[in-house]
């Protein structure tokens, strides 16, 4: 498999590891939006969202709260942005589930937070559409 996550797993590429455990590893971000950008993935590989078994996505919610308390304690991390993107049109880019943890800090000049759509359809039509 030529998954570079999975590449990380192994030890076969480097990485800064912040948390790891028999389920979960995390490390930081090659590329990060802020000090402490941590990636957390589960080692057994899962292409997405759909595709995690229930254990690990628990496991990987469980760092992520240890890692967040670290984070306000050591880095100051004074809030948090979670983020997953699943499949290629959410801008998946390595197909391996992950969650970034953003820690973020008042006065960081970020703006992360994603604006309504413009004309979204009615709440009751989308809720009908997934009840029924």
């Amino acid at each position: 498999m030529d998954c570079i996550f999975c590449k990380i797993v192994a030890g076969e590429v480097s990485k800064f590891k912040v948390y790891e455990d028999d389920l979960v590893l995390a490390f930081l971000a090659r590329e990060p939006v802020l000090d402490g950008h941590t990636l957390i993935i589960p080692k057994k590989h899962a292409a997405d969202i759909r595709d995690i078994d229930d254990e690990s996505l628990a496991r990987v919610a469980v760092a992520t709260k240890k890692l967040a308390n670290l984070y306000a304690d050591k880095l100051g991390a004074d809030g948090f942005n979670l983020r997953n993107n699943s499949g290629a049109i959410a801008h998946q880019e390595v197909f391996h589930f992950h969650l970034h943890l953003i820690p973020r800090y008042k006065g960081d000049g970020r703006e992360l937070v994603d604006k309504p759509a413009e004309k979204p359809r009615a709440l009751e039509d989308v809720h009908k559409e997934i009840i029924n």
